[in-house]
């Protein structure tokens, strides 16, 4: 199975790296692959390659279409191994990045500064709104949790129910309180874009990432155990709440960021983990690292399609991601049924 699983990788990397290349080379504009491979070729060694492209064609691939991409792999790894990691500690195939309400927060701080407290921190203040309320909002169901002692998986699933239309009334309420002429703002990012993306930017989505993944995947055994039940993850000496609480927080802390610079984009926590484990099986191990892998293509993909299906217009990616994602579930209720 590891062979499987690096054969997979090494297969996966390059299948990334090509539709890497098409996303940054398609769009309202057309560039040839060779331009942009020689604007990055420069930009990592200057004088690498003869220019031989229009300005205009550098500053869309280095300026809008590489951190635009970048992004989509950063977004789409997140989500997915943070549904699976969320999937294993509640036992709910159904779980996904946005159980606990970590979406509905990120709305409410991104309502909160496009309607109501505008750009003070410039550009980066939709982001770091949507991040705070995200954060928020899911250190308000870990406490509406721990206060009532609802610490078992279904509990807490219950309580991140429960606050996330709490959540969204309120932002909904911000809608209705603010300047109709702005609500389409709010609609396009609620359903989801990498349009925003900068390098500046990048660092953030990043940073947390990494860590955070790596920590998910060396507790891969315990992720395992906690599929089980709560009763064999405690035999084998697992602190299953204070694990269970651990992987909230972590998934919250990437979905929120995630979230914060790409708007709402569903299904891709949910789906992902079931394409993995269909490969692979069900170890951890094996899951998130292909996860990412998966959940990086399928976000690349999701976002030539949101450029190309209706281009010059750049349709919100939340749109494309729902359609696959609704007709991939009905396509697994079939095979289940079966």
């Amino acid at each position: 199975m590891q062979g499987r699983l690096a054969a997979l990788m090494m297969a996966g990397t390059v299948v990334l790296l090509l539709s890497f290349s098409l996303a940054v080379s398609v769009g309202a504009v057309f560039i040839p692959l060779r331009t942009v491979w020689g604007v990055l070729a420069n930009a990592v060694w200057p004088g690498a390659v003869p220019v031989d492209w229009l300005p205009g064609h550098a500053a869309i691939v280095w300026d809008l279409r590489l951190p635009r991409a970048v992004l989509a792999m950063l977004v789409g790894a997140g989500l997915a191994i943070t549904g699976a990691a969320l999937q294993a500690v509640t036992r709910n195939p159904l779980a996904d990045p946005h159980l606990l309400g970590i979406s509905s927060g990120a709305a409410f701080g991104a309502i909160l500064a496009l309607l109501h407290t505008g750009l003070f921190l410039g550009l980066a203040t939709v982001p770091l709104l949507a991040f705070a309320g995200a954060m928020a909002t899911t250190l308000i169901v870990l406490g509406a949790a721990q206060r009532t002692r609802a610490t078992s998986a279904d509990r807490m699933v219950l309580a991140g129910v429960a606050v996330s239309f709490i959540v969204m009334a309120l932002a909904n309420l911000l809608i209705f309180l603010g300047d109709p002429r702005a609500t389409h703002t709010v609609v396009f990012w609620m359903l989801g874009g990498l349009g925003l993306a900068q390098w500046a930017h990048l660092i953030w989505p990043l940073t947390v990432l990494v860590p955070l993944g790596l920590w998910l995947w060396l507790r891969a055994g315990d992720l395992n155990a906690m599929t089980v039940g709560d009763e064999t993850a405690a035999s084998l000496g697992i602190p299953v709440t204070r694990f269970r609480l651990q992987v909230f927080v972590a998934g919250a802390m990437i979905t929120g960021t995630m979230v914060a610079f790409s708007g709402i984009i569903g299904f891709v926590g949910l789906m992902v983990p079931h394409i993995a484990r269909l490969i692979l099986g069900g170890d951890h191990a094996r899951v998130l690292p292909a996860g990412a892998l998966i959940g990086a293509l399928l976000l690349l993909w999701a976002d030539i399609a949101a450029r190309t299906l209706m281009a010059p217009e750049d349709m919100p990616i939340g749109i494309v991601t729902g359609l696959v994602g609704g007709l991939f579930f009905v396509r697994l209720l079939g095979r289940k049924a079966a």
